[in-house]
């Protein structure tokens, strides 16, 4: 990542005012240890953080890094579902970032996962998210940027293509694998899941040859549906990356029929069912609204 640089006025102990650097590298040092653990708790900002409103170079040059957003009711929503997502998984939080920014506010809408341990989420995405559907499509965005988080620890996605598609796609599953599962955000109903989906689902592209490619509408759809569905069992990372790509890889090329999936014959048991009904939500024959419908 490029390496940026901010001066800041800190105050000292004595009212003294000295000039400090503040870089990507000490922010970095703040970042938890990859170790799993059962159990997570909400790592406060360092010194440096806590005076210097340092993002990078994804953001615009006005916007401002903090640790909070407009109340303490969305903070705490945004930092309990952290420790959620990061326990579902066995594993500590990463550290979570809020960016701002009060000369644009539209520039905010995104969030990113760093291979670094971070993930800074935008003040406008969250918000437009929150009114147009409410708490569950940020926790579902969350568990997405996650996802990447669990792809660069363990060396995810399995299957590789010449665009992002693969690595976004499988960030999907992982998002409806937690919104399903009963440590995670519990909804049973596919239908609530769905509903949210189609705010996230709108950032599907048909830029089919471009690097950063991350699925069509349909097929994130597709992706999201299969993702809930693996919710069913009980997955580690790499099991999820195993089961997630064996179907999805099929409903991709129509080949899934022509084996079983003998690592997993009760999944697959259960999954063969379903298999006719995500390759039309891939190719377009389940049309948005039916999506929403599904048990």
């Amino acid at each position: 990542m490029k390496r940026n640089f901010n001066l800041c006025l800190i105050a000292g102990a004595i009212a003294a005012t000295s000039l400090a650097a503040c870089s990507d590298d000490k922010m970095d040092d703040n970042v938890l240890p990859q170790q799993e653990v059962q159990s997570a708790t909400i790592e406060q900002p360092g010194e440096l953080e806590k005076i210097c409103s340092y993002v990078d170079n994804y953001w615009s040059s006005s916007a401002v890094l903090k640790t909070s957003l407009q109340n303490s009711t969305d903070t705490n929503f945004m930092n309990s579902q952290m420790t959620k997502i990061a326990s579902l998984w066995g594993r500590s939080n990463p550290t979570l970032r809020f960016v701002d920014d009060p000369s644009n506010f539209n520039s905010t809408y995104n969030a990113i996962s760093y291979s670094t341990g971070k993930i800074y989420y935008g003040y406008a995405i969250y918000y437009d998210a929150k009114s147009k559907g409410g708490d569950i499509v940020n926790a579902m965005i969350l568990a997405h940027e996650y996802g990447h988080q669990l792809q660069y620890i363990f060396g995810l996605p399995s299957t590789s293509e010449n665009t992002a598609r693969p690595n976004e796609l499988e960030a999907d599953g992982f998002a409806g694998y937690y919104l399903r599962r009963p440590n995670g955000y519990n909804k049973t109903n596919f239908s609530e899941i769905a509903a949210a989906y189609e705010f996230a689902q709108s950032i599907g592209d048909y830029q089919t040859s471009s690097p950063n490619h991350h699925g069509t509408p349909a097929q994130r759809r597709s992706a999201v549906r299969l993702g809930f569905l693996l919710g069913q069992y009980d997955l580690n990372a790499s099991n999820f990356d195993y089961n997630f790509f064996y179907y999805y890889q099929g409903v991709l090329n129509g080949t899934y029929k022509m084996g079983k999936n003998i690592a997993n014959p009760e999944i697959d048991a259960y999954m063969s069912q379903y298999i006719d009904e995500l390759k039309k939500i891939q190719t377009g024959e389940i049309s948005a609204e039916e999506f929403k419908n599904l048990k």
